[in-house]
């Protein structure tokens, strides 16, 4: 059968990308990098959605989400992400309301976003649902009026004795931790376990994970699964940390390439070579997390519209079908079309969810089919090469035993015919594509900047 989805509507930019050339993954060999942290069985099929509590909605609120909890599990997404929930600090604070990532109260819940009671209550539900919950975690810095500076050699401290940002940052709002210190490095870790202990929290996502040692993520780590097992998401983008500690991180240079790309600036000849690094320097069994947009991406670099302009649905397939854990960032399901402030209140307009059908299809081919399943548990990604004549077309599959995926997408201003043979489909697989797009027996027809996804 065919589900068809709505387009997003045409904000042209031009793209010079060829697919042909692209190589298929190298095998496997005693040199590949291998992990030692073992997957978590739920998270195999699993999708991530991110929420920005205060923007999420004019209450800004804990309880505010909770009412809307059954309409984000009708996506089919599994983990929620809450960005920082702790209280903000108001020393040196930026813009009026703060950054969420300045903790003044490691264990309480900022007030303007509610009570404890209603972080209960909202786990709780959301474990009802099927969610997992994990919540951001801010580990290198602390807020300048967070308790714990009444301990100063918790802290590193510049050649005046004096508490100070973290090094090479303009991060003016936040003071470094000084992980040296086993005292400080102790209270830490009992405040992660607080919140799995007391709420039954599903893991955490570390900002700036890579600016923390390594060793304190494995003890920590150890701990927090001694109370239940976590799941951990790192920011940073390098292996070691998904090597010794964490089940994933972020795919930052794939984020790079893609609005790289949607620019014009690069092919698709780099993101095959971006992908021939990664499977060379990461363990196939972690996750990466890929993305089109998050709270960064989109408070610093832009819209959707404006960072991928009429191929915004076509990275968005990409990025939900390609060897890692897709995100969506809240109000992308509504076309999010704004760059929502990061010190103050800004909240989103959910105006009519019109991409809600469209990212319900991507994650429920997530979690229903093998091959696109995350890390080992899915398929290998091999590009396909594209005869010439089809410039701006891309193409891959994916395969784990019996269920294969391939996915064809034109990038281009242009209409584009490719034959099925040249893709190695026919009939017999089930398409999900773009809203006019045609497929025949013999080819597909598409109009410009359309995907298809074809299962099997």
């Amino acid at each position: 059968m065919k589900k068809f989805l709505t387009n997003l509507l045409p904000v042209f930019i031009a793209l010079s990308v060829i697919a042909g050339g692209c190589n298929k993954p190298a095998q496997k060999s005693e040199n590949t990098p291998v992990s030692s942290v073992e997957q978590l069985e739920w998270s195999k099929n699993s999708s991530i959605y991110e929420i920005n509590v205060r923007q999420y909605s004019e209450e800004g609120t804990i309880e505010a989400v909770r009412k809307d909890l059954p309409r984000i599990r009708e996506m089919g997404v599994r983990i929620l992400w809450l960005m920082p929930i702790h209280p903000i600090g108001e020393k040196n604070r930026k813009g009026p309301l703060g950054s969420y990532y300045s903790v003044q109260d490691y264990k309480d819940v900022n007030p303007n976003f509610g009570t404890k009671a209603d972080f209960a209550r909202f786990v709780d539900e959301a474990h009802q649902l099927g969610f997992k919950v994990i919540i951001d975690w801010v580990a290198n810095h602390t807020a300048w009026d967070n308790p714990w500076t009444e301990n100063p050699d918790w802290y590193e401290l510049n050649e005046e004795g004096n508490f100070m940002p973290p090094r090479g940052t303009d991060w003016s709002d936040v003071i470094q931790l000084d992980y040296e210190n086993e005292e400080m490095r102790a209270a830490m870790i009992d405040a992660l376990e607080y919140w799995v202990r007391e709420f039954d929290i599903d893991g955490y996502r570390c900002d700036v994970a890579g600016m923390v040692p390594t060793d304190f993520w494995k003890e920590a780590i150890d701990s927090l699964n001694t109370i239940k097992p976590v799941f951990m998401l790192a920011e940073d983008g390098e292996p070691e940390l998904v090597k010794e500690a964490f089940h994933m991180n972020y795919a930052w240079q794939y984020a790079h390439t893609i609005r790289e790309i949607a620019k014009g600036h690069q092919t698709f000849q780099h993101l095959d070579s971006l992908m021939q690094v990664t499977e060379a320097n990461y363990p196939s069994s972690v996750y990466r997390m890929y993305f089109t947009s998050n709270h960064d991406e989109n408070s610093w670099n832009g819209t959707d519209p404006g960072m991928y302009g009429d191929n915004f649905e076509n990275f968005a397939v990409l990025s939900a079908t390609i060897d890692g854990m897709p995100l969506i960032y809240n109000g992308q399901e509504s076309g999010l079309d704004k760059q929502l402030e990061f010190f103050e209140k800004d909240p989103i307009e959910w105006k009519e969810y019109e991409y809600q059908d469209f990212y319900t299809t991507l994650v429920g081919l997530k979690r229903d089919t093998p091959a696109l399943w995350n890390g080992d548990f899915g398929g290998d990604l091999e590009f396909i090469q594209i005869p010439e004549g089809s410039e701006g077309v891309l193409a891959y599959k994916r395969q784990k035993d019996d269920s294969e995926v391939v996915v064809v997408m034109n990038f281009s201003g242009d209409r584009q015919s490719v034959p099925l043979q040249d893709v190695g489909v026919d009939e017999s697989y089930t398409t999900y594509n773009s809203t006019s797009l045609m497929v025949t027996s013999e080819e597909i027809s598409f109009g410009p900047n359309q995907w298809v996804i074809f299962v099997k």
